[in-house]
């Protein structure tokens, strides 16, 4: 154990990666955002309302943790092997911070999203952390669905980054082209059989908490391929 959180400390020796650039990015988002809400509020006379109001800022960071992902397996693994850290530790330290990371960042915007409410949209009708059919209902749901999201992106890219390490670019090429074909053969199956009532209704039944649950089973199905895949990448 002190081992697989000497690896989350040695994540954070470059503290602008996992704590100050998203927080950057989500003062920068939240500013962006406001200012043009203000500039709308001004010129009709009224704020929107949450519906309306709405304006995605808040996926800006959540992102960029695909970005992290690539550089905590990138940039430290190949330090962790010249400090003698065995690969399941490295993934097991790299998982630890990922998932605390995502803890905080959801606990942020959980709690951002009570004064956004009070507020109307920071006075002008911009909602960011207030995420519609998110935080509808119970807050941990909502919570859960931020953690969720932002772990599976970050092992989306610790694990786009194993396959490069193991493989190299061309593989990497081919597989994720391959994704990209399989997605539209999906695409045209549901098409020509007419199910997309069916796909629809499905989305429909869902909610906040069981999506996060499909989120986190995905990631954990990556997160199981990336560390196959760790076990034989070279540094």
């Amino acid at each position: 154990m002190n081992r697989t959180l000497a690896v989350a400390r040695m994540q954070l020796v470059n503290k602008q990666t996992f704590i100050w650039v998203p927080l950057l990015i989500i003062a920068g988002a939240f500013v962006v955002s406001w200012l043009i809400y203000f500039i709308i509020t001004s010129a009709m006379g009224d704020a929107p309302a949450r519906g309306q109001g709405f304006n995605g800022a808040s996926q800006a960071a959540l992102w960029y943790f695909l970005v992290i992902g690539v550089q905590a397996m990138s940039l430290t693994f190949p330090f962790s092997q010249a400090m003698s850290v065995t690969r399941r530790t490295f993934y097991l330290g790299t998982g630890l911070l990922a998932a605390g990371t995502g803890a905080v960042l959801a606990t942020l915007y959980t709690l951002l999203a009570v004064p956004e409410l009070a507020t109307g949209g920071w006075g002008v009708g911009s909602y960011m952390f207030a995420v519609p059919w998110v935080t509808d209902g119970a807050w941990y749901e909502g919570w859960l669905f931020f953690f969720a999201v932002t772990l599976l992106v970050f092992v989306l890219g610790f694990w786009v980054a194993t396959i490069y390490k193991r493989f190299g670019s061309a593989v990497l090429t081919t597989l994720l082209m391959g994704l990209a074909l399989a997605i539209v053969a999906l695409i045209a199956l549901v098409t020509w059989q007419g199910w997309w009532g069916n796909v629809g209704a499905w989305f429909a039944a869902q909610t906040p908490l069981t999506m996060a649950l499909w989120m986190l089973a995905l990631t954990v199905a990556l997160g199981i391929s990336s560390y196959g895949t760790l076990r034989r990448a070279t540094p």
